[in-house]
């Protein structure tokens, strides 16, 4: 995996050898972040990386400016690897934490302008994602829940999507709430 753009660009992310995640492929982020770009000023975006996995998409939002980013992590492997690029890559505004990301979000009191959710695809509660997020009001005002999830998913029933953006296998469903 590499980093698309911004100050690590072309930077390469190697996850543990273990490694059995699905990680996001460098097409489909570039193309979410291409997205991305025209909707949102890193430098002042709060992001959550849900399921953060090998940390890609975290990397992603530092080398492009966000200074407030916390990725979320079960498996210890990969936390460990997290960190231990977020040392080399000198990112010192990546906050990693080990915990179930269901009991973060029934939990959370902070807001976030960007929460990205990559569950496994075969354990993904994506409703219960969904649920959580906007009955908690995680999101800041033109904020954006952004869930990964194969082309045979089909998360249209869930509440606030407003766009589905597919790249390859790989989809990406955006819910917002417009006007707040």
């Amino acid at each position: 995996m590499r980093i698309v753009a911004g100050i690590l660009k072309g930077r390469h992310i190697e996850p543990p050898k273990s490694f059995d995640a699905r990680p996001t492929t460098d097409f489909a982020k570039e193309g979410l972040f291409n997205v991305l770009n025209n909707y949102f000023n890193f430098e002042s975006v709060r992001a959550l990386d849900l399921f953060a996995g090998s940390g890609n998409i975290s990397f992603e939002l530092f080398s492009r400016g966000c200074s407030d980013i916390t990725a979320i992590e079960i498996n210890d492997k990969y936390v460990k690897s997290i960190i231990s690029y977020a040392a080399r890559f000198d990112c010192n505004s990546i906050q990693v934490l080990k915990i179930d990301v269901y009991g973060f979000l029934k939990h959370c009191r902070q807001t976030y302008d960007i929460i990205f959710a990559d569950p496994p695809y075969q354990e993904a509660n994506y409703q219960l994602i969904n649920e959580l997020v906007f009955s908690n009001q995680l999101l800041r005002e033109n904020g954006w829940l952004i869930m990964e999830h194969s082309r045979d998913t089909d998360l249209s029933k869930l509440q606030n999507l407003k766009q589905l953006r597919k790249y390859a296998g790989v989809n990406f469903s955006v819910f917002y709430i417009e006007n707040y």
